[in-house]
């Protein structure tokens, strides 16, 4: 089946440009959109980045998942997850302001430690309970637009209805 991702929202472009920054991201996503994979059959393939990124890819609804059958060591069989792509293409139909697509590129673009810092202070902000995006983009003095971007890009936050909160698997 190939399905398309259309994307109306600016700051959904952020997961899109993620998913392929790195040459394991990229060899992944091109490996899950030709095959079915399991976590253990990506950890041996692409190490812990590997894992980590298909991670993102399933918060970023980029796979789909099934459980099938494997083996232990001794033999006896054991449940697994497997990844392949959801999306075939993707459809990119945003209109944005110059100043809000150009925080989104360089949300996405921007650098894993200066990213890492912002990531935290909200992450520590939003704690177990989550917190509403608009008191979260107050207190940072940014757009919804900007803490949508930011949020999208992590792996470790999500957006549930209008709340942030921290990711769980």
């Amino acid at each position: 089946m190939n399905r398309i991702k259309v994307v109306n929202d600016p700051a959904d472009l952020v997961p899109i440009l993620r998913a392929v920054d790195s040459d394991i991201k990229k060899t992944l996503f091109q490996d899950v959109a030709q095959n079915w994979l399991t976590e253990k059959q990506i950890q041996a393939k692409y190490g812990a980045e590997g894992v980590e990124a298909i991670r993102f890819f399933e918060k970023m609804k980029l796979v789909e998942t099934k459980w099938q059958t494997g083996t232990q060591p001794d033999g006896r069989p054991v449940p697994e997850k497997a990844y392949h792509a959801f999306y075939g293409s993707f459809h990119i139909n945003a209109s944005s302001p110059i100043l809000e697509i150009s925080d989104v590129l360089r949300i996405a673009m921007m650098a894993e430690d200066d990213y890492r810092k912002v990531e935290e202070r909200i992450h520590e902000m939003v704690g177990d309970q989550g917190m509403f995006a608009g008191d979260v983009a107050d207190e940072l003095k940014v757009t919804q637009t900007t803490l949508k971007a930011l949020v999208k890009r992590s792996g470790r936050l999500d957006f549930r209805g209008h709340r942030i909160i921290r990711f769980e698997e």
